[in-house]
């Protein structure tokens, strides 16, 4: 027991000693959250006695529920069954395999992958893009609605479309005994939810049940912890509303503000005594969040003596940006921190790219978490792909890379015949479909491909030629003739890798405007130098987006691209209040310094833009700060939202009435004004 109890402050004992009833500990960051929890699982085995076979213990990754299962066990001193601490999917696995016959389904089921899952839809239907088909019917399952449902609140035609695949794709995972990874939880729910004797057997079984980082739960697990904790309202859960930064992937930040309106007499323990950051990070970290209105009352407390003040760093473009940054990240170096313990953050992917070049110049080991390299990622090396054609038109290898994107009606079988045929002649690719006829094209393609070839082999010689007479003019008659985003419209991730292209587009921009006498090869060998990366051998320092880095920390910290429309984001569907969160995240994954940066102007959707210094600055009591009040509406048109009687809906129009917000909601046809306060958003 004194194990147990051994350097707790006494909130966490609390915490600890808090057996029967629902239990919220919110969390703070760095605040000892997996010791708390951890300390107390092991106090039920050892102390009250409770058998591991009635405990329950869920979280969200497999790392998470190894480190958790390891530091528990090494606490426990009784030699007993090892508790079910595991994920969500993990746990509805395992009580599928036990259950699922009560769906008619046996229980030799197959669990089958994201790539299998896209298969089948694009065998289902090859029309409408994969991605975001098998996106939509993920989030579908997820809030339990069925394909009947998802067909009546489709607005669109191209979503009547997906419901109707929905329905198609759902009978074939029947009919072969399959599971996606969200039927996992999807049919854990319907189980416990349509048999009665199953959800009393199954909360009886696990009377003490545990969640960690519950601000990251979504409608469907929330409504099955309601199921599994029914008979006993034993549910304790951890997290930190400020923390909680994926609602784009349909995490409900009400699931942990209102856990007390959930449940009766709700004990809450709150978890302030942070003991990773000196004081001056926490300082500006507390300014920052509560600007925040939806969230709990709390402030971080620093257990560290204070060091070095936060640091602003100016700068009049992103490369100056980087060059700043790789210099003092050497300095550190130099002066004994090791490498590791250094992270460079930003809120968009497509910054990364400024980074990687200061580094690459600096001779600066760096790994990429939770990515790909710039150079790396696929549509980037498509239009290094195309560039290389253009500067030499036999090169075979990149040929083969782009001749087929955008879609060209050649696949991969039409591809080996045309390569095999141009290796037989002993001539490179672009010869041979060049010199070759007509007819003799046919022998290999369908005769409309044949065309769409010819006319492919003509934009490519017109480039070259505009290339060599003008390496100005070169990259807008590119983009006019190789429209290279199309290929990644109505994808999930289309936004990002769009923003990756006019960043390349931009990186092609400013070398030739610092380069006027430079020609495309020139770049391409610039690029090379920037993409091989020598020195990935040793110690490396970490870059990576803010979200990847939820749970990491480090000695020293740098965010770059805290301006107004980068961090907070502007863009269609992004929550200031989410944008405060993630920066709030980063701040807090620093031990030692903090360091952020903004420019002047950066390079954004292919062209040079002016940019403000993020209102952030202000907020987080740092001086020169550009405040910005922000819309008190959180709603827009477009939003999906759900009433009490009326259901799921979506935003027609946003006004106001007196003080209130008014919306204009269109609920499966039936068009209804509701004020805001009365409805939830999806």
């Amino acid at each position: 027991m004194e194990e147990i109890f051994e350097n707790l402050n006494d909130e966490q004992r609390r915490a600890v000693e808090h057996i029967d009833g629902p239990l919220l500990i919110l969390a703070g960051a760095g605040s000892g959250k997996t010791k708390t929890i951890t300390s107390r699982l092991a106090y039920l085995l050892d102390v009250v006695g409770v058998s591991a076979s009635n405990t329950l213990t869920l979280t969200f990754t497999n790392k998470a529920a190894k480190e958790m299962r390891f530091r528990a066990l090494s606490l426990i001193k009784q030699n007993t069954y090892p508790p079910l601490l595991c994920t969500f999917h993990k746990f509805g696995l395992l009580f599928l395999k036990f259950n699922i016959h009560l769906l008619n389904r046996e229980n030799n089921f197959v669990v089958i992958d994201s790539d299998d899952k896209k298969k089948i839809i694009k065998k289902i239907n090859s029309q409408i893009a994969t991605p975001l088909v098998a996106s939509e019917i993920s989030r579908y399952k997820n809030s339990i609605m069925s394909p009947d449902e998802a067909y009546k609140q489709a607005e669109f035609h191209q979503y009547q479309q997906i419901a109707k695949i929905y329905d198609e794709y759902e009978r074939y995972l029947q009919e072969n005994n399959l599971l996606d990874f969200d039927d996992l939880l999807v049919l854990t729910y319907k189980l416990l939810e349509q048999n009665n004797n199953l959800r009393l057997q199954t909360s009886n079984k696990y009377k003490y049940i545990m969640v960690d980082e519950y601000q990251d739960t979504n409608e469907l697990q929330y409504k099955l912890l309601r199921l599994l904790s029914s008979e006993h309202n034993n549910l304790c859960v951890v997290g930190d509303d400020d923390q909680s930064i994926y609602g784009w992937r349909g995490a409900h930040i009400r699931n942990i503000l209102e856990f007390d309106k959930d449940f009766d007499n709700v004990n809450t323990v709150t978890l302030e005594n942070n003991y990773r950051s000196q004081p001056n990070i926490l300082k500006v970290a507390n300014a920052l969040i509560v600007h925040n209105r939806s969230r709990h009352n709390k402030t971080l407390k620093a257990t560290r003596e204070n060091g070095k003040e936060v640091v602003t760093l100016s700068s009049s473009d992103e490369n100056e940006e980087s060059r700043k940054i790789a210099k003092l990240i050497k300095s550190l170096i130099d002066e004994g921190t090791e490498a590791r313990e250094i992270a460079v953050l930003y809120r968009i992917n497509a910054l990364s790219r400024s980074i990687e070049d200061g580094l690459n110049r600096n001779g600066i080991a760096y790994r990429l978490v939770g990515g790909l390299r710039f150079y790396d990622r696929a549509e980037i090396k498509d239009l290094i792909s195309y560039f290389r054609v253009i500067t030499n038109l036999h090169d075979d290898f990149s040929l083969k890379r782009i001749i087929n994107k955008p879609k060209r009606g050649l696949g991969k079988a039409s591809i080996d015949k045309i390569e095999s045929a141009a290796f037989n002649a002993q001539v490179s690719i672009f010869s041979f479909l060049n010199d070759a006829s007509l007819d003799d094209l046919v022998t290999l393609v369908k005769k409309k491909n044949a065309n769409t070839i010819k006319a492919f082999l003509d934009e490519l010689v017109y480039l070259k030629k505009i290339s060599e007479e003008s390496s100005y003019t070169f990259l807008d008659k590119f983009i006019e003739h190789i429209d290279i985003k199309k290929m990644y419209a109505s994808s999930p991730d289309e936004s990002e890798k769009v923003q990756n292209i006019d960043e390349f587009y931009a990186l092609y921009r400013d070398y030739i405007k610092q380069n006027p006498s430079s020609t495309l090869d020139d770049f391409l060998n610039e690029v090379t130098l920037q993409s091989d990366q020598d020195q990935v051998e040793g110690e490396s320092i970490y870059i990576m987006s803010i979200h990847a880095s939820k749970g990491l920390e480090f000695k020293h910290v740098f965010i770059i691209g805290l301006e107004e429309g980068f961090l907070p984001l502007n863009s269609e569907g992004s929550d200031l209040e989410e944008e405060r969160r993630l920066a709030y995240v980063a701040y807090t994954r620093a031990k030692d310094t903090l360091s952020l940066s903004h420019v002047n102007s950066r390079y954004y959707k292919g062209r040079r833009s002016d940019v403000d210094k993020s209102r952030f600055f202000n907020e987080s009591g740092l001086a020169g700060g550009s405040l910005k009040l922000e819309n008190k509406s959180a709603y827009k048109k477009g939003d999906l939202v759900r009433h009490k009687i009326f259901g799921a809906g979506r935003v027609l129009g946003v006004s106001k009435a007196g003080k209130e917000i008014k919306l204009h909601i269109n609920f499966a046809g039936s068009k209804r004004d509701i004020l805001a306060s009365f409805v939830e958003k999806l």
